[in-house]
């Protein structure tokens, strides 16, 4: 191993020429296969044939999910089976379980492929990012590979079955199976699909390794390990291997030019540098290296490769918890399904940075990718955006949860499955821990933990630098069996009551929550009397907005925010959830309709909830929160009791109504975990006076409630005000970005409010809204947020749900301006402009 000292000169080896002086003939070239598919639902076997006439096909772009568009049905999925993992005893029916969407049976995909006619002895791959599910994919009528899982990216080599310079025929056949998801996963080529030729000398996909065992501010090591494939079509000749890192701003910190011969087929270059004050990556603060490789021979350049990665430090202290960089986490967590609410499972940049920008602005320092492997695109803006990651692999083992679900591949496909994640991900630095399951039947058994164990040991065979856990939602099941004591980190999910118990007994000295609470809530929906609730249902499919209900199995937030601030050992929390997603509307399990969940602290369009901000007064410490709740139109309860809620980062604040003061709170810090582990302090909200500031007797008046918020010092820091509302006046809009990029996806989410004339939301308006878009851009879909709605996202007209909804403009390739219309019965049409450059 070659190891490096390196500043502004690299010593101890010969400086290479810069990269952009040397030919570039013979390098690689990558080709995204985004445009010029056709796809049917169709089932015809000769659909792989060469010749198959698929002109009545529709045209679509990839990335696509086939189901998105609907319609929404009852019979879509009806699955009648009793969840376990929810406690269900007997089967019953479960209808909008994976979002009442057409995502079950069969589609096919096809386009050309164009291969240069002096391909030479270059070699073909084709990648895809995700495909759901079941892939075959066939080239020139041959079939070249199969992957059953839907999730994870892999690839293949079609050197041999492509003609050069001719017409060749790509066709892929996917099928998601009836019961085989407990969720809405989406179908079709829904993530990215890549086209790459390479010269026969080459690194291959995935084929770099970096690790940073010493990373602190004032020095650092970067071992580096790259796999040369390909080596034995020299003849002997040398290679010449040109390798530098790239600091954040994009300068030169080390380069290194060596020369190898091997008449082996592989060659493994293994080679490392020292750094001297490195930017390290941490939370929020994404410093970016990259590590360039560069394969010549006799000056002609073969391959370049580029890996992007970060220099930081994990640590697992025993007893203490998780350290980065030397700072001790407690992780504020949220877990995320991968489905981008109105675009389904089809990967869009613009809408997963929106989700990371929201969840950063909760307060959330990492995202667990529940229950799945993360689009490569998520992975990347989390990078990029300084977001830590716990990347998770499987929902089940080889016991199944749903009858025609990963059990049934696990056997023969998990090792390869697992190894693809982990190769793919193990250089992002935003990857801080894997997962290597979630809540599966094999808990209780001893064979279950030995199946834990050895998928533990495939992640520290292929990455060594990262801890693993597992999702467990049996405590005394997997502290019987071991499967819990097993593991780098103990994850459990829900029962944060026997975290002391599994504590005292675990030789880790510490646990993660790697899911908790479960309330469930509907923007702007409240639910009278104000009482805590286990499972409610209503006649509207609606769940409270006072964030006092909650499932069968979980609890309220603040049951973790207790103990994760009382307990040093408790590493923290990932939520469930910190967006809602397409399917398991519980409790509404047989309630249609309901196709999407009502976990999330943001609702489907990506509108917070008023548990956002419950979250983000206990979590986001840069930024103050002042949020009020409920609305205050209520021409229904006048006279009423109507209790006001408030959510802040300060200790203490007075109320008023029109004027009159109810009374000045200050938050309770004296409550523990002990005095209130019983039901008559769940009853009163003992834990929620920790947390909340709770006017429980206030009656609804017409007209102002008023918030004046005192910081430590006993000062005015902040006053907030919320009007009842008049009649409904005007549509107001407001977009995330005014400004788009010109790449035909580029997406602005433009928020459309009905307001009275001072510009109050009118908080229960369900009017329905129309859209359209002129010039450079075209409307792409909508969403209310509402679970219950049987509105299809991608048609341009969509029922506002408390008041409002998220339309989505979606840029094209052509420079310009765009305008949004937004018309409803009764009011102006309102207008926005946005840039697309």
């Amino acid at each position: 191993m070659k190891r490096l000292v390196a500043s502004a000169l690299t010593l101890g080896c010969a400086l290479s020429l810069p990269f952009l002086s040397l030919p570039l003939s013979g390098q690689r070239t990558v080709e995204r296969l985004e445009k010029g598919w056709r796809f049917t639902r169709v089932d015809d076997p000769k659909a792989s044939t060469e010749g198959y006439n698929d002109s009545k096909w529709s045209r679509v772009v990839v990335p696509h999910d086939w189901a998105i568009y609907g319609p929404f049905s009852f019979d879509n999925d009806k699955q009648h089976l009793a969840i376990a993992q929810d406690g269900q005893k007997e089967a019953m029916e479960h209808a909008g379980r994976t979002g009442g969407l057409p995502f079950v049976g069969a589609g096919w995909y096809r386009r050309s492929l164009e291969i240069p006619s002096d391909l030479g002895d270059r070699r073909v791959f084709l990648r895809f990012d995700g495909a759901m599910s079941h892939a075959r994919v066939y080239v020139n009528g041959k079939e070249v590979g199969y992957w059953p899982y839907g999730y994870n990216t892999f690839a293949f080599d079609i050197t041999s079955f492509v003609r050069p310079g001719e017409a060749n025929t790509l066709a892929v056949r996917l099928e998601n199976k009836h019961e085989s998801s407990r969720w809405y996963p989406g179908a079709g080529l829904y993530r990215n699909v890549y086209l790459t030729i390479t010269s026969p000398v080459y690194v291959p996909l995935w084929g770099t390794q970096i690790q940073t065992p010493t990373a602190k501010a004032s020095h650092a090591y970067v071992d580096v390990r790259t796999r040369i494939a390909g080596m034995s079509s020299l003849a002997g000749r040398p290679l010449q291997v040109t390798t530098q890192l790239l600091s954040p701003a994009g300068k030169v910190v080390a380069q290194c030019e060596e020369e190898i011969q091997s008449s082996s087929a592989e060659h493994l270059c293994h080679t490392g540098f020292e750094l001297q004050s490195p930017q390290l990556w941490d939370i929020d603060q994404p410093h970016l290296y990259k590590y360039v490789v560069e394969l010549s021979d006799g000056g002609r350049v073969l391959d370049r490769d580029t890996t992007t990665f970060g220099i930081r430090s994990i640590e697992l202290k025993a007893g203490d918890g998780f350290y980065l960089n030397g700072r001790k986490i407690k992780f504020q967590g949220a877990c995320l399904h991968h489905d981008l609410g109105p675009l389904g499972a089809a990967v869009n940049e613009a809408a997963m940075r929106r989700q990371i920008r929201t969840m950063q602005d909760m307060g959330v320092n990492a995202i667990r990718t529940s229950h799945n492997m993360p689009a490569p695109e998520f992975v990347r803006l989390c990078d990029e955006m300084g977001m830590p990651l716990m990347a998770e692999s499987f929902d089940s083992w080889a016991q199944p949860k749903v009858p025609n679900g990963y059990n049934l591949d696990f056997n023969e496909w998990h090792e390869r499955d697992l190894v693809n994640l982990i190769h793919q991900y193990r250089n992002s630095p935003s990857v801080i821990m894997w997962s290597i399951g979630n809540e599966v039947p094999e808990q209780p058994s001893a064979e279950g933990a030995k199946l834990a164990y050895r998928l533990q040991q495939i992640c520290h065979r292929e990455d060594p630098t990262r801890p693993v856990t597992n999702g467990m939602d049996n405590p005394k099941a997997v502290l019987k069996t071991g499967m819990a004591a097993t593991l780098d980190i103990p994850g459990f999910n829900y029962r944060p009551f026997l975290y002391d118990t599994a504590h005292r007994v675990l030789p880790q000295g510490f646990l993660l929550g790697s899911e908790t609470c479960s309330t469930v809530s509907s923007r702007g929906v409240y639910k009278f009397p104000v009482v805590r609730k286990s499972m409610a249902k209503y006649p509207d499919h609606q769940a409270s907005g006072y964030d006092v209900e909650h499932c069968g199995w979980s609890n309220l937030p603040e049951d973790d925010f207790i103990r994760q601030d009382d307990y040093s050992w408790s590493m923290g929390e990932f939520i469930w959830t910190g967006i809602d997603y397409l399917g398991e509307p519980t409790p509404y399990y047989s309630g249609w309709p309901s196709h999407s969940s009502l976990f999330g602290a943001v609702d489907l369009a990506g509108i917070p909830k008023d548990r956002f901000y419950l979250y983000r007064s206990h979590w986001n410490k840069t930024s103050p929160t002042l949020h009020i709740l409920p609305h205050w139109t209520w021409p229904d309860r006048v006279g009423e009791v109507t209790p006001i809620f408030v959510y802040t980062s300060y200790p203490e604040a007075e109320l008023f109504i029109n004027g009159k003061s109810q009374g000045r709170q200050r938050k309770d810090r004296s409550v523990t975990i002990d005095a209130t582990e019983n039901e008559e302090s769940f009853k009163n909200f003992t834990r929620q006076k920790r947390y909340r500031l709770m006017w429980m007797d206030t009656k609804y008046e017409p007209g102002e409630v008023k918030v004046v918020a005192y910081n430590d010092a006993g000062e005015v820091a902040e006053e907030k005000v919320i009007r009842t509302a008049g009649k409904p006046h005007h549509l107001e809009l407001v977009a995330d970005r005014t400004t788009l990029t010109a790449d035909g996806r580029d997406i602005a989410f433009v928020t459309v409010r009905v307001v009275d004339k001072e510009g109050n939301l009118i908080p229960d308006d369900a009017r329905l809204l129309t859209f359209r878009v002129t010039g450079a851009a075209t409307f792409r879909a909508a969403a209310s947020g509402n679970p219950a709605s049987l509105d299809a996202f991608h048609l341009p007209r969509h029922h506002a749900f408390s008041g409002q909804l998220v339309t989505l403009v979606q840029s094209s390739e052509q420079s310009g301006e765009a305008v949004l219309r937004v018309s409803a019965k009764g009011l102006p049409t309102a207008t926005l402009r946005l840039q697309i450059k």
